[in-house]
């Protein structure tokens, strides 16, 4: 064992010590947590609007401040992007994520001085809670790679402003910038083909041991490693023990993975988003997330059910269940209140307390009351392919309600890897799968209302190429795993 492994393992068995000490503590920290939010910000533009100092209970902050998403937040960030001062949170951010995707064009999710140190911490913690688990630490000794944004920043009003991904990079501790790759040149290159192919050049003939990035991006990558090499990834990097990703669930690409490795290799899951960094895999043995509670985030959840009606109930974590789909609510240090970010998750532990992102609350099909969810969708098709050889590089669905003749269906537009060798007979399968994921949907196939999946199969590369078409290829951008209209569904028939 190195030193450097040596040492690795000394510093995750200190973290994992801290963690647990709020760990055992929840309820107690996010009260800790949500006091000292509204200590800090009471005298702020929005503390004052929305009588902060008045507020001592939970219960009174769900009055008086209401969920908002960004488009209704967006007056108060309005005047934080033209420089004032203690509007959302003391003083100016340090920095804006870019973002993409509202109505109004880009967001700006601020980043602060106080919230920024979570960000990173926690992708840290991440990977040393596995090394304390597991006892591998001889990776630390090989390369590192994050498939990232460009880390060239932008300046407004004094406030710098890039991608998250490419703020994080300025973040990189000393003791891993020999590791890391790629080199700072290659990461600035904007157009991601040209990005991945220059990436390949620069990767394929080091000792990369992690890897890390969003899979269908990553997925590109060994792609292209392995078609210049000849070989599986695996065989091109002997000690590559170890993926890391966030993003988008994994399993729907394990297997794709696997046979682009050659083996199967160690993974940890994310949850990050430009908003905080809301959990990370603290267990290779142990189904979901850990909620990260002691890092500046106030949380609260809606039931999704009943997240459209009037006046629904924020429960706090003390009051959360198992296997409930909650619309996650945030209030942070860098200044966002009771923000509604559009992720749904699920509890699968309650000590510790532990998640998985079920979806988006606006990613969903509903078009005949079946509200099927993200999380129903990647497992149909995880179930409908086990025991068998197909492999999917790519999907999403959409409800067909008029179409041509028969009955309206859901359509799952595929790239298939290896395509089914009864394409029919596969879709049987994935609608079997549904029908005991969701029991509306089953239901509205019983009572003849809907009839079977039917799946479109798309060429090789062409969701890449719709990605390409929308300015969306490559970075952290993702495509949605459902739609409840066909405006994804219309491109997609022209390819």
């Amino acid at each position: 064992m190195s030193l450097k492994a040596f040492f690795a393992k000394q510093f995750a068995a200190l973290i994992h010590h801290k963690t647990q000490k709020w760990v055992t503590n929840p309820v107690e920290i996010q009260q800790r947590v949500f006091e000292q939010l509204l200590a800090e910000a009471k005298n702020t533009q929005f503390g004052k609007d929305h009588h902060f100092s008045e507020i001592k209970t939970t219960e009174d902050f769900a009055q008086k401040v209401p969920v908002r998403d960004y488009e209704a937040l967006k007056p108060y960030v309005d005047r934080v992007v033209k420089g004032e001062e203690n509007v959302l949170w003391k003083g100016k951010p340090i920095y804006f994520a870019k973002t993409s995707g509202t109505t109004s064009g880009a967001k700006y999710i601020p980043l602060t001085k106080e919230s920024m140190p979570y960000h990173i911490e926690a992708a840290r913690n991440a990977i040393l809670s596995y090394i304390h688990e597991t006892g591998k630490a001889d990776f630390v000794d090989g390369k590192m790679i994050f498939l990232q944004g460009s880390p060239i920043l932008e300046e407004k009003n004094g406030i710098k402003l890039g991608r998250l991904s490419g703020i994080v990079a300025h973040y990189v501790p000393k003791y891993l910038q020999k590791n890391r790759m790629p080199s700072w040149e290659t990461n600035c290159i904007d157009d991601w083909e040209t990005k991945v192919d220059a990436i390949v050049e620069e990767t394929i003939n080091e000792n990369m041991a992690v890897i890390s990035g969003i899979p269908s991006w990553v997925q590109m990558y060994f792609e292209k490693l392995s078609a210049k090499a000849n070989k599986p990834v695996g065989d091109i990097f002997k000690n590559f023990n170890l993926f890391i990703y966030g993003g988008v669930n994994y399993e729907p690409y394990r297997a794709k993975f696997e046979n682009l490795i050659g083996r199967k290799v160690d993974s940890i899951e994310l949850f990050p988003a430009s908003e905080g960094f809301f959990a990370y895999q603290d267990s290779q043995n142990e189904k979901g997330m850990l909620l990260l509670l002691n890092s500046g985030i106030f949380y609260e959840f809606i039931k999704a059910d009943e997240f459209h009606t009037e006046n629904p109930k924020r429960h706090t974590i003390g009051e959360v269940e198992l296997g409930i789909n909650y619309v996650l609510i945030l209030s942070t240090n860098a200044g966002l209140w009771a923000y509604n970010i559009g992720d749904t998750v699920q509890f699968t532990s309650l000590k510790p307390f532990r998640i998985i992102v079920s979806g988006r609350i606006k990613h969903y099909i509903s078009a005949f009351g079946e509200h099927v969810i993200g999380k129903e969708v990647e497992a149909a098709l995880q179930e409908a392919m086990e025991g068998t050889e197909v492999r999917v590089n790519e999907f999403t669905v959409a409800p067909q309600i008029t179409p041509r003749e028969g009955l309206p269906y859901h359509e799952w537009f595929i790239e298939f890897e290896n395509e089914p060798n009864n394409p029919d007979e596969f879709a049987l399968k994935i609608d079997a799968a549904m029908r005991k994921q969701n029991v509306y949907y089953d239901d509205l196939i019983a009572g003849h209302v809907l009839r079977t999946v039917v799946i479109k199969m798309i060429p090789k590369n062409g969701f890449q190429d719709y990605m390409k078409s929308i300015g969306k290829l490559g970075g952290q951008n993702k495509l949605p795993r459902l739609s409840n209209d066909r405006k994804i569904a219309e491109q997609l028939e022209k390819l």
